[in-house]
């Protein structure tokens, strides 16, 4: 039953990656021969990106998962350590007022994937050591948020205040689940709010998404605008979409096409049946990594198997959500499809880590 699982659920991220390549390349082609003269611009370096992911994958499935508890705090203080370099100019690279990224030649790094992984890996262990007095507020609730507090402030320096929620729910999750007390939970759930409001309405950009997302058509050409164009990408396609390839919205109207809003392209072209079958694909792989979590063979897989499902479950429903209207924009790609390197290398090796936790299962 496990090894059925494990495979399923490596079927099911294949499919995922190939629908990626083939969305890429159609969403991105026009707009990539205009800009940079190569219409396969994107889709090489998305075909760079998942090679390196597959050796990562094969190297995340080698190794035992319960290796990477010995180098929970490295890989934490890492993490840590490249979330304040990428702060500091000249070494981090700034696009559009964000600064990201490490550059290297025609390679981009987000630290703050890495910083993803490495906070759910401590998280896992920390549960593990503290299993006995995670119900304590002293000692199994203030420490990890401590922790978490640290690396969310980093993240917002950058800024990217969606990676930030992102990564804070799933370890509220984590610690919920592992017995910490919801009253706890909800306490600083409720602190925060003041914290995140001025967040989102002291920064002009963060407010106007919001007033945009509550009606687009208040700034039809301006915030406006994305909103309202992945709309227009979505409803066109109809039942059965116009065609692979035929996207309308992907000429210079839907900006980040290929990225951020590569669903409503799919929404276009494949239509209705297209995007429900995207939505099933990711349906069933949640439900493949809830076997992997029921069958982990200890506590450190069990959490590490849930940090990680949950991670890349809430990018694709909030990835979705944001084409569809539902959520304001929020900059989360989709997993395996949506390009971007770093994204998919570490949603590869997430899968790696997941494959090799249900592989330990078949053998108690």
């Amino acid at each position: 039953m496990i090894r059925k699982t494990r495979i399923n659920l490596l079927t099911i991220s294949i499919v995922l990656i190939c629908i990626g390549i083939v969305m890429i390349y159609s969403s991105s082609s026009i707009y990539a021969a205009e800009k940079y003269h190569d219409s396969f611009y994107f889709l090489k370096r998305h075909l760079v990106f998942l090679i390196i992911g597959l050796l990562f994958t094969f190297l995340a499935m080698l190794i035992d998962y319960r290796w990477l508890r010995k180098h929970a705090k490295k890989l934490l203080w890492v993490s840590f350590f490249l979330l304040i370099l990428v702060l500091i100019p000249g070494l981090g690279r700034e696009v559009a007022g964000a600064r990201r990224w490490f550059r290297f030649k025609f390679i981009s790094f987000q630290p703050s994937e890495l910083a993803n992984l490495a906070l759910i890996i401590y998280i896992a262990d920390f549960i593990c050591r503290k299993q006995d007095k995670i119900k304590s507020l002293v000692t199994g609730l203030i420490p990890p948020v401590c922790v978490l507090g640290a690396f969310c402030a980093l993240i917002l320096l950058e800024p990217d205040l969606g990676t930030t929620i992102a990564l804070a729910s799933v370890v509220l999750i984590m610690l919920f689940v592992a017995g910490v007390r919801g009253r706890y939970i909800l306490s600083l759930i409720l602190c925060s709010l003041p914290a995140v409001y001025f967040l989102i309405f002291s920064v002009p950009y963060r407010k106007a998404r919001i007033l945009s997302f509550l009606n687009p058509w208040l700034d039809p050409k301006g915030t406006g605008f994305q909103i309202i164009q992945s709309q227009i990408a979505i409803g066109s396609g109809g039942f059965f979409g116009l065609g692979l390839g035929h996207s309308k919205q992907k000429l210079f109207y839907l900006p980040a096409a290929h990225t951020d809003f590569i669903f409503s392209i799919i929404g276009e072209e494949l239509g209705l049946f297209g995007t429900l079958g995207v939505i099933a694909l990711f349906i069933i792989f949640i439900q493949q990594g809830l076997k992997i979590i029921k069958n982990a063979q200890d506590k450190f897989g069990y959490f590490l198997a849930l940090g990680l499902i949950l991670m890349i479950s809430l990018k694709a429903i909030v990835n979705i959500g944001v084409s569809c209207g539902v959520f304001p924009t929020k900059g989360l790609p989709l997993p395996f499809i949506s390009y971007g390197g770093s994204s998919l290398i570490f949603d590869m090796v997430s899968l790696g880590i997941l494959i090799n936790i249900a592989r330990t299962g078949e053998y108690p």
